[in-house]
Formats: C-alpha cells, structure tokens, sequence
C-alpha cells in the first residue's frame, strides 16, 4: 500500500468526471487499498474519492469505523445512489479544500449500490452521517465539491 497526494481545489482533475470501471483488477484493488492507506493517514478525514488521488475513475472508500457507532471501511466501485429519504443540513469539509467548511443540504436516508473489491455487488442503507459521508464521495465522481452546494462557509479553525 501506498500513501498517494491528495489534489486539492484548483486541480482540474477535481472538476471533471470519473470513468467507470469496467474490470476488477489488481490495479484497482491497489488503488482501493492505497485510498484507504492515504485516508488513514489524515487527521480528520472519513471518506476519500479517486478523483482527489488523481485517478478518475468511479471508486470511493469510507471510514467511520472511528466514530460512535461507526462503520466501516468500505471500498466502493461504481456507486450509485438508488434512494433518498428526508433532509438534513451538515457542516461538511473535504480533504481536497483544506481549512474550509460548509453548510451543505443532503438527504437523511440513501440507499447506494455499487460493488465491492470482489465485484460482489453490495447495498448500503445508509441515514444520518454515512448518508452525508456516501453522497459527498460519489458528487467527488461526478466533478462536483461540497463548495458548489453550501449555503454558508466557515474557517475550520474557528470550528475547533
């Protein structure tokens, strides 16, 4: 595994839209896995989208496996969601706009298919933060950042 750089706002990579995988290779498993190293190895973050590691391709990992209740890891290929259900305003950061949060409007409940590291495919029911946490990663493959949909913005030190 290998800790990759994080891109971050300004790179063109950011605003494009990532390709979807056709095959399952070792490639993508070890991209998979250095996401998932390169995630470990940031203080705050829980998620992380190919596109921010320079790759664009449709892969996300999520980890909340450190918050109350927590879940994870997941390493997703092709999300897409199926399913929303509510609303809910959170305070989002991200790790490609450092310093930066915002208040962002996101479903309470969504339901993302996709498929795992085997090429099984998963479904995740997910309410609350995964919910935030799964719909930020997937708008990251589609060349779209939390800065686009937040209605207020504030310095993340002020927030400490």
């Amino acid at each position: 595994m290998a800790v990759r750089q994080i891109r971050i706002i300004g790179d063109e990579i950011l605003k494009k839209r990532a390709r979807e995988i056709t095959e399952i290779d070792e490639k993508v498993q070890q991209l998979l896995d250095d996401m998932l190293e390169t995630l470990h190895q940031t203080p705050d973050g829980v998620g992380l989208a190919a596109p921010q590691v320079g790759v664009l391709k449709r892969a996300i990992v999520v980890d909340l496996s450190q918050e109350e209740n927590g879940v994870g890891p997941y390493k997703l290929i092709n999300p897409v969601i199926t399913k929303k259900k509510g609303e809910q305003v959170c305070r989002e950061g991200c790790l490609s706009v450092p310093g930066k949060l915002g208040d962002v409007t996101r479903p309470k409940e969504v339901v993302v298919e996709a498929l795992n590291e085997n090429g099984e495919k998963v479904k995740i029911k997910a309410k609350d933060l995964l919910a935030v946490v799964l719909c930020h990663e997937i708008d990251h493959l589609d060349g779209i950042l939390f800065t686009e949909k937040a209605t207020e913005f504030y310095d993340a030190e002020d927030e400490e």
